[in-house]
């Protein structure tokens, strides 16, 4: 047991004497008081300042998107075809094992790129119902990481750690931040059942990416199923009423206070929670994924694939309706983006999913007044290479694993529109400065992963600095214990 848990039952087990000898009365109710305000004594009063955006919707394309063929047009390309990538850019960086050793040439995209919106942003042919919503995006094209492999890519940027076992950032939001309705959680993920792109090469995913780490399991996302019941065992089994399953309820909670007043363990006050929170769910869950009362103009924004169970398109909905009833965070995940081989028709398939929806859910939330207060992010754990992998020929190609830049882009939720942020060489290989200088310094507008994440939560109100939890003597941060900057240029 780490002296943090020892310090925490041993204050548990002094109150609860505390409370019995002094023959208070107070029971349960009361020591379940104490145990919350223990959990967040060491926060100052949240939120830190006044937030530009009160919910999120993360968007996160597993596998890594290849920005070269979606957002960061690279004309000059062209008459690169199949040279071998100068040994200057690469510089010795590192590279996965799969290319390593062998030869790493050139492979401009075949994709077309125009100019888009007000904005003049270049994107790509594979984008045309994102590319109306242009003026609202912003694309920050110098995103980076230290991870090369997916585990860690992922787990990176959905914890801002890649070592196991660290609290995700919607978590950390639930922690921080409380709930802003009484009858869904706080944080609730949506994993896309299906994509038309990679069926074989398909990264998993795991619960960690949605999980608590050393913060208290309440936090921890919702993960709702692509059929059936949309949350396991939340329908009552046959013959059991809703009468009858909350006196079962009430009597359990009634055990369960007690349990907890004699051992002071606070996990119990999260089974409590949890337990009343279901019985709730009963009711309004049912409500929240029926979209049949949806206007029908509202599901052609979204696309024929709306009312299939399971479709990213369907999550794009159901996240919009989620944060109109008050969560304050989605993660919705589409896979197979993972493109090591025949990466045109793969990702034609992909953004065949995810073009529309994307576009929908911005046009959605702006027409409901809520893209101001919203925030919605769209990012993969990485990026791609500029050489090819596998069979190379003028019409396909493959791209390796590339954590020295990508791109992710953002909208709404006190962000600029219409904008790009930070710069890449001629290659998409790596940051470069105002003088085409290789950098990776946030003052030359490289953006961490610990960066973007922090700026997700200035957005919310949040000093990432002061959003901490103690634990194995660490005060402990989503942002880590190197430095991390929120990115001013791109807030409104």
């Amino acid at each position: 047991m780490s002296d943090d848990l020892v310090e925490q039952y041993q204050w548990l087990q002094s109150r609860r004497r505390f409370l019995n000898r002094a023959g208070m009365g107070l029971g349960a109710t009361v020591l379940s008081s104490l145990v919350a305000k223990q959990a967040n004594a060491t926060l100052p009063e949240l939120p830190h300042f006044r937030p530009r955006a009160n919910r999120v919707i993360f968007l996160f394309m597993g596998g890594a998107p290849s920005q070269i063929d979606l957002y960061d047009y690279k004309p000059g390309l062209e008459q690169k075809y199949k040279q071998p990538l100068p040994e200057e850019v690469r510089d010795g960086q590192r590279v996965t094992a799969m290319t390593e050793g062998k030869e790493h040439l050139i492979q401009p995209s075949i994709f077309k790129f125009a100019q888009q919106g007000n904005c003049g942003r270049y994107m790509s042919e594979l984008l045309p119902h994102l590319s109306t919503v242009a003026d609202e995006l912003c694309f920050i094209k110098s995103m980076r990481t230290e991870a090369i492999n997916h585990d860690e890519g992922k787990t990176q940027i959905c914890t801002g750690s890649q070592i196991q076992g660290k609290p995700s950032l919607g978590a950390w939001l639930s922690y921080g931040l409380g709930s802003l309705n009484s009858n869904l959680p706080d944080f609730i993920v949506l994993n896309s059942a299906f994509w038309s792109g990679d069926q074989q090469n398909v990264q998993a995913l795991y619960s960690r990416l949605w999980g608590t780490g050393f913060l208290p399991s309440k936090y921890q996302g919702v993960a709702f199923q692509s059929a059936g019941d949309p949350v396991l065992f939340l329908s009552n089994p046959t013959g059991v009423s809703r009468d009858s399953r909350q006196k079962m309820l009430e009597l359990v909670t009634q055990l369960n206070h007690k349990h907890a007043t004699a051992i002071g363990d606070p996990e119990i006050q999260t089974t409590i929670a949890q337990q009343e929170m279901a019985f709730r769910m009963q009711a309004s869950v049912p409500e929240l994924t029926d979209l049949r009362g949806e206007p029908d103009s509202v599901k052609k924004l979204y696309g024929p694939e709306v009312d299939k169970p399971g479709s990213f398109a369907r999550n794009c909905m159901l996240a919009r309706r989620m944060v109109e009833r008050g969560v304050r965070f989605v993660q919705v995940f589409h896979r197979g983006w993972d493109h090591h081989s025949t990466l045109p028709t793969k990702l034609r398939g992909q953004c065949k999913d995810v073009d529309q929806p994307w576009a929908a859910l911005i046009q959605d939330l702006k027409l409901r007044g809520m893209l101001e207060d919203t925030l919605v992010v769209c990012s993969g754990e990485f990026g791609r290479t500029v050489y090819s992998q596998g069979k190379q020929t003028a019409t396909e190609y493959g791209r390796d694993h590339h954590p020295r830049c990508f791109t992710t882009w953002l909208a709404g939720g006190g962000i600029k529109g219409g904008i790009e942020h930070g710069r890449t060489d001629e290659y998409s290989y790596n940051i470069v400065d105002q003088n085409d200088q290789r950098t990776t310094r946030f003052e030359d507008d490289a953006v961490h992963v610990n960066d973007l994440n922090a700026t997700i939560l200035n957005r919310l109100g949040i000093d990432h600095r002061l959003l901490t939890f103690r634990s194995q003597g660490l005060d402990q941060r989503l942002t880590g214990v190197e430095e991390a900057h929120v990115v001013e240029k791109i807030l409104s």
